[in-house]
Order: C-alpha cells, then structure tokens, then sequence
C-alpha cells in the first residue's frame, strides 16, 4: 500500500491569481497598443502576470529544460523505429550538445538538465547528478506485465516532486519540460485512451522517428492489450502509472503537480508530457491552469490529450522529435509575451515625452516669451491695429 495521498495535491494547488489576470488586463487596456492587436501575445502575458502574481508581468530570466529518461520494455514488439533500450544514446547525445534540443538550448541560453529514471543502460557511463534519481533499469513490458512495482511507483513519482522543488528553490522561473524515451509514445498512448475511455486505434500514433504501417498495427495491438490492463486501476491514479506508465512517466507526473503546487509554469512538449499532464488533472483538476502546450506533435493522443485539459497548442510546426524540442521553439513567444506586456508605454505617453525638432523633450522646451508669441502690442496693451 503507497504512502502517497495524491488527494493532498487537491488542497494544495491553487490557480493562478484571477484578481492579478484583472489587474493584467486592465494594465494592458492602457498601452499603446491596441488591446487584441498581439494576438495570443496579449493571453499570454496576462497569465503569465497571474502565475507571478505580478503587474506588470516580470521578464522570463531563468527558464530550464527538463527532460526524464527512461525505456520501455514494450519497445522489444518493434513498435518504435529506435531500437530497444536505445535512449541511452540519445540521453548522451543531449549531454554532448549534439542533439536537437541541445542546440536550440544553447542558442536560447536555456540550461538543460537530464534526470535518468530508468535508462536500460550502465548508469556508470553517466553522470551521477543524471543518474542519483534512477529507480530501475528499464521497464517491464506493459501489453503483458506492469511497469514497475507500486513501490517503484512511489518512488519515481516523489523523485519528480523533489527536482521539481530542486527548480523552484534555484530560481527557475519557467521550466520546459520532455522526454528522452524508446517506447514512451507508446506507454502515453495506454494513458490517454484509459483517461479519456477511447479505443487503441484512436490514440496510436507514428511517434517521433516515424514507423512504418506495419509496426503501426504492433504498436496498436501493445496499446490494446495494454488498456485491458489499465481500465481495472483506473480509479487509483498511482497503480495506473505503476501498470501502464513507467517510472519516467511517474516522475514527470509528480514533477507537473509539484510544480504547480510551487506556483512554477511548465511548457509541455509532446505526447509523453501531455499524457503525464492528463494524469495530473484526474489527481487535481486545478493543476493544468499552470501550463502551457508547446506544440501540435501530431499524435493523436497529445490532441486527445491537450482537448481534455483545454490547452491549446502555442505552435504547430509539425516537431516530432521529442525531447523539449517543441517546446523550447515556443519559449522565445512566451519570453516575448512577458516582454511586451511588460515594456509597452501607456497611451499617451510616448506622445508627451516626443522630443522637439532640437532633440530635447516638448516638456524641457524653453517657454516663449510674451513678444515671441504674440503680435506686436499696441499702445493700450492690446493687439496693434492697422485701422
């Protein structure tokens, strides 16, 4: 039996401030600007002002790439075009900066950190800071087998919570959040069509190096049988990740709803972090108000997903890759949503400080004197006249 009450993350997490999204958006009814003229920019930099409880809204100075790794023994059935217990070398990749969601961090500036949760792969040929949160190696084969122990469960789960209270005490104000995964697609999907009652075809996709039609239909038949596994668990939220998920889901999970209980905004990148994110709504329903979706992925199951929690996607460039890819590509809108919301002058005053013709501000201008600024005067004071 766990020792985790996920019923305490319903009490705990609160939505962002609506009292300061007011304030937000009456703060930007009197910019220059037009209200509405930037679009979904003027959405985001009003929630942005409610998760900071700040107006105006205070610049994205500390963002962070977080992404969980971990692989999934269902992905001996061929259903991903990677090979089995290849994430591995894709975590490596990462840490070499050679990996698409190291480049963009580096040119965005963004630190990216990796926590290892179940890589099947020598833990000595990695980091320790990568490694010291690893529960197991690898994860049992959900279609016939759970993922991991309750036990196993927990344990994941707690460790997404303590890097998520890692960030928010070192100043991250902004977390990207993805996987690093073989299989993971696949786990996602299982979550997705349990939570939303929906059948394996539905939420089976092509994942991030896509797969043939035939390793499709292997991959819907895992999915399949996996549901039967998960629909009896359904109503404990913990068992269902411990049967059907993996560890590195359990971590993403307690990760998001540590996180909104720490007021920290999370961008979601793909399906994993999305059917983790599902799963963090059945446990507290105000959780999903503290993040924001990336990107259109393209896998039905991160629509099912995304349409569940209502987010709608910031960007749709058809990333699949993975690995916070898609949602470091949606960081600079939301760093710009902040900056305009923030840095926009008042209506009105950019007109009362426009500098004159000589470079100095109407207001510094010298006054005009009396006969500098009226006709010549007459004998009485008054206007000359020419009668």
């Amino acid at each position: 039996m766990s020792s985790l009450n996920l019923d305490d993350f319903t009490d705990l997490i609160e939505r962002p401030d609506g009292g300061v999204r007011r304030d937000a958006e009456a703060y930007r009814e009197r910019r220059t600007v037009p209200p509405g003229a930037l679009g979904r920019l003027d959405d985001l930099g009003e929630w942005l002002a409610a998760a900071q409880s700040a107006v105006p809204v205070r610049p994205i100075e500390h963002p962070r790439a977080v992404l969980f790794a971990g692989d999934h023994g269902v992905a001996v059935l061929d259903v991903s075009a990677r090979p089995a217990g290849g994430a591995g070398a894709l975590v490596r990749a990462v840490l070499e900066g050679a990996s698409p969601a190291s480049v963009l961090a580096r040119g965005l500036g963004v630190p990216v950190r990796v926590v290892d949760m179940s890589l099947d792969a020598d833990p000595a040929g990695l980091p320790d800071e990568v490694v010291r949160h690893r529960v197991r190696r690898g994860s049992g084969r959900i279609d016939v087998e759970d993922a991991m122990t309750l036990e196993e469960a927990e344990a994941a789960f707690r460790a997404g919570m303590a890097v998520a209270d890692e960030e928010a005490d070192s100043g991250t104000d902004l977390v990207v959040l993805g996987d690093i995964s073989v299989g993971g697609t696949t786990a996602a999907a299982v979550l997705v069509a349990a939570l939303c009652g929906t059948d394996a075809s539905v939420v089976t996709g092509r994942g991030g190096q896509a797969i043939d039609d035939l390793a499709w239909m292997r991959k819907c038949a895992a999915v399949r049988d996996a549901l039967r596994r998960a629909r009896p668990v359904l109503g404990d939220q913990l068992q269902l990740l411990a049967t059907v998920g993996g560890p590195d889901l359990a971590a993403m999970t307690g990760f998001l709803l540590q996180s909104a209980v720490r007021k920290m905004p999370v961008i979601l990148d793909g399906v994993v972090s999305a059917a983790c994110a599902l799963v963090g709504q059945r446990v507290a329903f105000r959780a999903p108000d503290w993040w924001l979706a990336g990107q259109r992925s393209g896998e039905p199951a991160q629509a099912k997903a995304l349409d569940r929690m209502a987010l709608e996607p910031l960007l749709d460039h058809g990333v699949t890759v993975g690995e916070g890819v898609g949602a470091l590509l949606a960081l600079p809108l939301v760093q710009a949503a902040a900056g305009l919301a923030a840095e926009l002058p008042e209506a009105g005053s950019a007109e009362a400080e426009a500098p004159d013709e000589s470079g100095k501000p109407e207001s510094d201008a010298s006054p005009e004197t009396e006969s500098d600024a009226s006709p010549e005067a007459g004998p009485d004071g008054g206007a000359g006249s020419d009668a």
